[in-house]
């Protein structure tokens, strides 16, 4: 009988192989090896048990007994070993021995190994035996022959629960879930104590209820288990609880189970955990993560992945990260790589990649999800190059990348417009056919290739993609609206309804984008076939109408006035593309207007800078019996912002505490218009009497304190936020450096510079660089300034090269001045300030060339210098001086007062401009009644 590996050759030498000592004929010895190297049979395994190293003298019993200690284990591998020995020593297994040598075959899914030694058992007669049969009926099972073990299990004379279970075990595997519960009910109507439901028949058959969802399944089984006194059990307890939560039942049902189970085990612990968690309690499971560590209730990788990700979700979930992290050092579990892994991708969701690197980077075991974790998480976050950096070196690493790592790379290749990298890529993936098979990476490539603006070639990978989904038809038709082919998007359109694809909110506002430049009758039909595809209620496909109907000036006026939530929402369109007529005609034409209509006209008028407007429309708010919520005292706060209006501000702030105005927004947007309105001290009060500080609260007092030039105030506010456990993001950062900047502290605006991406795991935004050559520019380095900004690992924008020039002109530089300009003129050619800037330079440089240069290109783009606007707010009053404009009724009073302050100033060497005087006078008395 063959019964040896052939594929991992014993490596046997004369010590190991000895006919003396095995005690077999020569012949029968060299027959059983030569049948050992029969790749045809036996399936891979390891060298022979070390016992055998020594070759001390065996019997057959010492040879059962050591393969049942083994069986029991779970060593399968050792277990075939000494089996095989066994059979080369020519020695009789008995009828345990051979169970456990066929459940070794199933459990390491050696099939043919399995077979051969139900070959074997047939020929000895020992195939009927019931510890034999039920190893035959789990091999099978095992291995996905299911009709193999349905066999052995229905002729089976001795059918006890073990069978039955072992029957059960096989269908939950192999996914055959129905069957499952077919063979539950067999069971139980067949009766005897034989085939009685066991905890671990419960155990197996309540995840396939949760699988399921058949909650009513489960309560019997519940019941079943009451009745039969199993509920201690800490096995039934914990599938109990599992399907419960899994269910949606976990605040009563699980809870209840949870309390139920006497001896709780880590699986236990583990099962709420994470059923709290799958169900939105997310507090919940973290609390009672912490309960589980202070009963000395070790966690295991499973909890930690079931913790780790309610903490990205929190609202303090960084802070908790560290302390679960920490207590996973102190545990030595850091050593396993899942829960390498679930840190990473902790850190990663909370947006701190120095810490998911430095996890990265202490890894001594990295398995391609480890990979693919941080390339995927540099993507999300912006880091395009560094997410291409790595991938480079994971090629290079004994890693191959699958489906996941490619569809991560290819977007960060076509935001760089990396086409040549993207078609190695490519060619990557035909290179390998179980890959081209992905319609993930099909969908990947399509986009891709439509970002980079390769039309053709994305249509040939559409064409490739052998099983289309809806993905796949929404991303070529965004590569078509990309691309503005859109007589193409239309024909794949058609295309897309023959193949019946049911589109969803993503192809319809795609649809739109394409009717929008072919004009109204396309609009209306796109109207129509979002309507007949049931998706004209979700909010995408509403404002993708509007949007449309608005650019195509198709807003029939017959259906204004005629429905509130209507109305609103074609203000809130205006709102967007800034039609003020048009939504004020909506508005004058509402029969009725709720508060959402008053606020988003609110907000129409102070995003448009009609401030006047805004007041008097507060004030109609008032009359017509409406109550101002949060969002309209928002808008007035922005209004008073504008013009500076210290005392209105302060009426609204009284009344949100007379109204119990209660919301940490309003509570940041008080202390803003405080700062902007250049009332630091009321800014800090504010500030103090918040009580619970978030990451909006502390950026906008560092914002003010910045305005204000109080850099060390905002320095001492930033080390409290990080006292707090709060992380900063990127605009508190650039905040903090202008505060730095506005203050000349060179050396603190290095540090915290420095410290944007060492410590706090950010990359640097262009408005960080933006501050870095303002504070330096300030200080009169402008050649540092310069140097700093060709050095900067990307292409300085026109805010940067603004700052630099601003700087010039304080400082009067020409030629760097000159350089900047040359940027700016290049990408802001329209902005009328970057040209008065350069001719001023020239000017005071006395390069009157060079001002007639700039004035001629001035005049070439037909460019006018807005005029100049002041304004000063007295006795609650607001008045406004625009240059050129002489109408104001006190112009001889004020014009007298302007000469005897110019005399004053050339007195002490300073020099003052002719200016002309106009006003505009705001008579805001009190807003509220």
């Amino acid at each position: 009988m063959v019964l040896l590996n052939s594929k991992h050759v014993f490596h046997l030498n004369a010590k190991r192989f000895s006919l003396l000592h095995v005690q077999c004929p020569p012949i029968l010895a060299l027959r059983s090896l030569s049948e050992a190297f029969d790749s045809k049979t036996i399936g891979p395994t390891r060298d022979a048990h070390p016992m055998f190293d020594e070759m001390l003298p065996l019997d057959c019993k010492y040879c059962n007994a050591l393969i049942k200690t083994h069986a029991a284990k779970r060593q399968h591998f050792e277990a075939l070993s000494v089996f095989k020995w066994m059979r080369i020593a020519n020695f009789k297994p008995d009828r345990f021995t051979l169970a456990a040598a066929i459940k070794a075959s199933g459990v390491l899914c050696y099939g043919i190994l399995g077979k051969a030694i139900h070959g074997f058992v047939v020929k000895a007669s020992y195939a009927f035996l019931l510890p034999v049969e039920k190893a035959l009926m789990d091999m099978y099972a095992r291995i996905g022959a299911l009709d193999d073990s349905l066999q052995v299990f229905e002729s089976s004379d001795q059918k006890d629960s073990v069978s039955w279970n072992v029957m059960l075990a096989g269908f939950a595997r192999a996914q055959l879930y129905m069957e499952a519960m077919n063979m539950l009910h067999m069971m139980h109507v067949s009766g005897g104590k034989e085939a009685k439901l066991t905890g671990i028949t419960i155990a197996i058959i309540l995840p396939i209820c949760a699988k399921l969802k058949i909650l009513e399944h489960g309560k019997c089984i519940h019941a079943y288990i009451i009745k039969s006194n199993l509920e201690s059990e800490t096995l039934v307890g914990n599938a109990l609880l599992s399907m419960y939560a899994k269910c949606g039942g976990v605040v009563n049902d699980a809870w209840a189970v949870f309390y139920m189970i006497s001896c709780k085990d880590v699986i236990s612990w583990n099962s709420m955990i994470a059923g709290l968690s799958e169900n939105g309690f997310f507090d919940k499971a973290l609390e009672l993560f912490y309960q589980m560590v202070s009963e000395g209730v070790i966690p295991t990788d499973a909890t930690i992945a079931s913790v780790l990700p309610i903490c990205s979700i929190l609202e303090n979930g960084w802070l908790y990260g560290k302390e679960i992290h920490g207590y996973i050092l102190r545990s030595k579990l850091d050593e396993e790589t899942s829960v390498n892994n679930a840190l990473l991708i902790h850190y990663l969701k909370v947006g701190d990649i120095v810490g998911s690197e430095y996890i990265f980077q202490k890894m001594e075991r990295r398995d391609l999800v480890t990979w693919n974790t941080l390339i995927s998480g540099y993507a999300m976050n912006g880091w395009v190059s560094e997410a291409m950096n790595l991938f480079h070196n994971l090629l290079q690493s004994d890693m191959k990348p699958d489906a996941f790592t490619l569809i991560s790379v290819l977007p960060c290749c076509a935001q760089l417009l990396d086409i040549n990298e993207g078609k190695k890529i490519h060619d990557y993936i035909l290179q390998h056919p179980s890959l081209g098979q992905e319609t993930s990476l099909g969908n990947a490539l399509v986009s891709f290739y439509g970002k980079c603006g390769k039309l053709d070639e994305a249509a040939q990978c559409f064409q490739g993609i052998c099983k289309k989904d809806l993905i796949s038809w929404n991303a070529m038709l965004t590569a078509c609206a990309d691309n503005g082919q859109w007589e193409k998007l239309l024909k794949l359109l058609k295309q897309m309804n023959y193949v019946q694809i049911q589109p969803d909110y993503i192809t319809i506002t795609t649809i739109f984008r394409a009717c929008t430049s072919l004009g109204l009758t396309k609009v209306r039909e796109a109207h129509g076939y979002s309507f007949r595809a049931g998706l004209i209620s979700h909010p995408n496909v509403m404002n993708a109408i509007l949007d449309a109907y608005t650019n195509c000036h198709g807003i029939d006026e017959k259906y204004i006035g005629k429905n509130v939530p209507t109305d609103n929402a074609m203000i809130l369109n205006y709102l967007k593309h800034g039609g003020l007529k048009d939504a004020e005609k909506i508005f004058n034409q509402m029969q009725e207007k709720d508060l959402t209509t008053w606020n988003l006209m609110l907000q129409v008028y102070t995003q448009n800078d009609c401030i006047d407007r805004v007041f008097t429309l507060f004030h109609e708010l008032q009359n017509d019996g409406t109550k101002p919520d949060i969002i309209s005292i928002m808008s007035i706060l922005s209004a008073c912002s504008r013009v500076s209006f210290v005392h209105l501000v302060k009426q609204c702030h009284g009344y949100t505490i007379r109204a119990s105005l209660e919301d940490k927004h309003l509570g940041a947007a008080l202390l803003d218009t405080y700062s902007k309105c250049g009332s630091i001290t009321d800014a800090c009060k504010q500030f103090q009497i918040i009580p619970n500080k978030d990451l909006i609260t502390f950026t906008t007092m560092i914002q003010g304190y910045a305005i204000h030039g109080m850099a060390e105030e905002a320095l001492h506010t930033f080390s409290q936020m990080l006292k707090s456990n709060i992380k900063p993001d990127h605009v508190i950062l650039t905040s903090l450096l202008s505060a730095c900047s506005h203050a000349g502290l060179i050396d603190r605006g290095w540090e915290h510079f420095n410290s944007i991406k060492k410590v706090h795991g950010i990359k640097p935004t262009m408005e960080h660089y933006a501050c870095m050559v303002d504070l330096l520019s300030r200080r009169g380095w402008l050649k540092e300034a310069y140097d700093f900004i060709n050095n900067m690992p990307c292409e300085a924008n026109a805010n940067v090269w603004g700052s630099l020039l601003g700087s010039c002109k304080i400082h009067g530089e020409v030629e760097i001045g000159c350089l900047a300009a040359d940027h700016l003129f290049g990408v802001e050619g329209m902005n009328i300030g970057n040209y008065v800037v350069m001719s001023n330079i020239y000017a005071a440089d006395g390069r009157w060339d060079g001002v007639e240069q700039v004035r001629r290109m001035m005049k070439n783009k037909d460019m006018r210098k807005p005029a100049g606007c002041s304004w000063i707010e007295m006795q609650r009053k607001n008045h406004v001086f625009i240059v050129t404009d002489f109408s104001h009724p006190q112009r001889h009073l004020i014009y007298s007062m302007l000469k005897s302050l110019d005399l004053h100033m050339k007195g002490h060497s300073a020099r003052a401009n002719d200016i002309g005087i106009s006003s505009l006078v705001f008579n805001q008395n009190l807003i509220f009644p």
